[in-house]
This record gives structure tokens, C-alpha cells and sequence, in this order.
């Protein structure tokens, strides 16, 4: 996805590399690594490609419940996005979150933190385990990266906001953490 704005307002462009920015204020010593999920030279920083589906004889395998698992994911990225939410409740649904707890806490000690919201547009589960979530990043209510993409993981029977989706928004800010 590219940076550049159907409506041409710079602003707004500004506003959302703002918003990215402030999911690592500063390059923490925490490494953002997800067991091996890492980055691809290939890859746009911001949007991660989607996998491949799994398949079970013609189906697409994923959770034993998609609607609830769908509700989750939803409810968690809502919660890892709300600039109201402790760092305690973010560190529940982000993989890894107590080992990114670091990164959490400055992004709570920055005031344009305070606009920083995202809504979900959509979610394809991958295997039982992952989907790839489709979201709005929204600044003051208004989407200033609109359909970006990220993922979720299953970790400890939770749906959890992806380390990647984490590091593609801290390579989006600029700021280079290492294990992103």
C-alpha cells in the first residue's frame, strides 16, 4: 500500500506517519521478533503479504468457531489500538506483549497516542492458528492509512494483534528496533 492519499491532503498523510511514529517513540532495546516471522526484503513495511490459505480436502482450514474467533480478533485489535487501554490490557493481546512491554510503555507516554485508534474492515483466517486483518488506522476518528493489513496469531488460546503487524508500523515511523 502506498503512502499517497486519494483525497491529496498532505496533512493527512503527515497525521498518519504521526500515528505510526508513535507505536515506537523511541528504539527500544526489546527485540520485536515473533519466533522467526521477522521481516522480508520484499515486503512494503506497513502491509504484510497475506499467506496462502491452508486447505482441508477443498476447504479453507480455520478455527473450529470463525465467528467467535472473528468477535476476538476484533475485540483485541480494538483493545491493542484504543489509546484508552492500559499497557497491561495491550500486553494481553499482542503476541509476546510482556516481552514488548517496553515498546507499550512509550507508546502510552506520547500525547498523539491520545488520536491513534484503528477499526477492523475485515478478517481471513489462513489455518486455524492465523488470519490476516484488514483495518482502517484512524487518526482523531478520521482513516489515514485505510485497508491497511496486518495479522493475527492464536497464542495461548487468545487471539493476538502479530509482532509483525507491531514492526511493519515501527519500520512505517522510521524508527529501527532491532528483531523488526
Amino acid at each position: 500500500m502506498g503512502l499517497s492519499r486519494r483525497d491529496g491532503h498532505p496533512r493527512r498523510r503527515i497525521a498518519a506517519l504521526a500515528a505510526a511514529a508513535v507505536l515506537v517513540v523511541t528504539p527500544a532495546a526489546v527485540a520485536c521478533g515473533d519466533n522467526g516471522g521477522g521481516t522480508e526484503s520484499n515486503r512494503s513495511p506497513a502491509v504484510t503479504q497475506p499467506s496462502p490459505p491452508a486447505t482441508d480436502g477443498g476447504r479453507t482450514a480455520g478455527p473450529a468457531d470463525p465467528a467467535a474467533a472473528r468477535a476476538e480478533i476484533e475485540k483485541n485489535w480494538t483493545t491493542f489500538f484504543d489509546p484508552e487501554a492500559s499497557t497491561d490490557d495491550k500486553v494481553e493481546v499482542l503476541e509476546n506483549g510482556e516481552r514488548m512491554r517496553s515498546v507499550l510503555e512509550a507508546m502510552a507516554g506520547d500525547p498523539a497516542a491520545s488520536q491513534t485508534s484503528a477499526k477492523i474492515t475485515d478478517v481471513a483466517f489462513t489455518s486455524a492458528t492465523e488470519a490476516n486483518v484488514t483495518y482502517d488506522l484512524l487518526v482523531g476518528g478520521t482513516p489515514t492509512l485505510p485497508d491497511s493489513k496486518g495479522t493475527a496469531v492464536l497464542q495461548d488460546d487468545t487471539w493476538k494483534v502479530s509482532v509483525k503487524t507491531l514492526c511493519g508500523l515501527v519500520k512505517l515511523s522510521g524508527n529501527a528496533v532491532p528483531g523488526c
